[in-house]
């Protein structure tokens, strides 16, 4: 028997994750799982492939951090404003044509939702797995204390996060 494949759209291989809340006096199991998903501090965001195992470690901190399905125009602008190189240098187009053979961050973010270059790949070859944010400018509009879809701005959000993203990157 063959099983029929589901048609993915290029943009659901990656989902971003913010954390939004600190962990002070909280369970070290959360703690840990935080950093396991490379989120040590608030308002920090990465790249995470979608898997089984990813999901139960978003589910597991999703008091704490707020992710989602993102476009290929917001990890282009995340890459280009926040992405950083080893040694804390901004990404620059040396960097992406001797390191990777691209020429620019949005051909970077396309080949890299695509599936032409995988995330491990992209940390292997010196860019940092952790973009640094703003809080996002207007502030929250809902709870920090509430899931997204009861007036609040944790837990998962699909593809609202990207709008979440342009006011922090």
């Amino acid at each position: 028997m063959n099983p029929k494949k589901r048609e993915t759209k290029s943009n659901d291989q990656y989902f971003v994750a913010i954390r939004i809340r600190g962990t002070v006096g909280r369970n070290p199991r959360i703690e840990h799982t935080l950093q396991l998903l490379r989120l040590p501090k608030r308002y920090n965001a990465t790249l995470l492939e979608k898997s089984s195992e990813v999901m139960g470690m978003l589910r597991k901190v999703k008091d704490f951090i707020t992710w989602g399905e993102i476009n290929s125009g917001t990890l282009d602008a995340m890459i280009k404003k926040r992405g950083r190189m080893e040694g804390n240098k901004k990404i620059s187009n040396d960097f992406l044509k001797e390191k990777l053979g691209f020429k620019s961050t949005q051909e970077l973010s396309d080949s890299l939702l695509n599936k032409k270059i995988t995330l491990k790949k992209l940390w292997e070859s010196g860019l940092k797995s952790v973009f640094r944010l703003h809080p996002p400018k207007g502030g929250f509009k809902k709870s920090v204390k509430r899931p997204f879809k009861s007036m609040g701005e944790l837990g998962y959000r699909g593809e609202a996060i990207n709008k979440l993203l342009e006011k922090m990157v």
